[in-house]
């Protein structure tokens, strides 16, 4: 029996619904996915914590409300294509798994997507496909995408993964002149040539490094 059930559902219920998410599949698949899994051994008691968790390289697995808030508003169904930028340790990835068709998924530190790889592994989600590579310039390979997932902080809106938007698509990314804070768009893709943007809210990312993200990591 999974001992982490308990604190999942807790998740769910405190830091969740009573913050406003309301998508039935997204609460669901969020207290099924084992975030303990995707942790290290030594951080797996505050895995369900409302908080941001450290998974070396300078990266983080983010806090479960980021989580849910993004995928709640890419409004995912189960035939969704979805791309994910910054697989870190695979957690968000195996929660859309969860709500998609397939995922995609971008991480940049080949020792963090062999990190993936193995957690998703462990915890049933092998079908998932990671990739190492700029994650700033998705993956054209699979496009066009319903939805794109970006789980770092990027100056603009990369244009490369607004184009591998299919018509509809939403993409979601934390947009800022800091490294540090930004705001979360939901960027709708109308036409081929508009787009409808939202402000979700202010953020905090690690950045998002690449050619069309910040050039280096300081």
């Amino acid at each position: 029996m999974d001992q982490f059930a308990t604190k999942r559902k807790e998740m769910v219920l405190q830091q969740l619904e009573r913050r406003g998410i309301q998508d039935a599949r997204v609460l669901a698949a969020m207290a099924k996915v084992p975030r303990h899994l995707f942790v290290t051994t030594d951080q797996d008691w505050q895995s369900y914590s409302d908080r941001p968790l450290p998974i070396g390289h300078r990266q983080t697995i983010s806090q479960p409300y980021i989580v849910a808030l993004m995928c709640e508003a890419l409004k995912l169904t189960e035939k969704s294509k979805t791309l994910e930028i910054g697989t870190g340790s695979g957690y968000a990835a195996a929660v859309m798994a969860e709500l998609s068709g397939h995922v995609t998924s971008i991480e940049r530190i080949p020792e963090l997507a062999d990190l993936a790889r193995e957690n998703l592994r462990i915890a049933g989600y092998p079908s998932i496909e990671i990739h190492c590579s700029d994650g700033s310039l998705g993956y054209p390979e699979n496009a066009p995408y319903d939805a794109i997932a970006v789980a770092s902080g990027a100056p603009a809106a990369p244009e490369t993964l607004k184009q591998q938007l299919s018509i509809g698509g939403r993409l979601i990314v934390p947009v800022g002149t800091s490294r540090t804070y930004q705001d979360l768009l939901k960027i709708s893709r109308i036409t081929e040539t508009d787009y409808k943007t939202e402000n979700l809210g202010a953020v905090a990312f690690v950045p998002l490094v690449g050619k069309e993200g910040w050039l280096e990591e300081i």
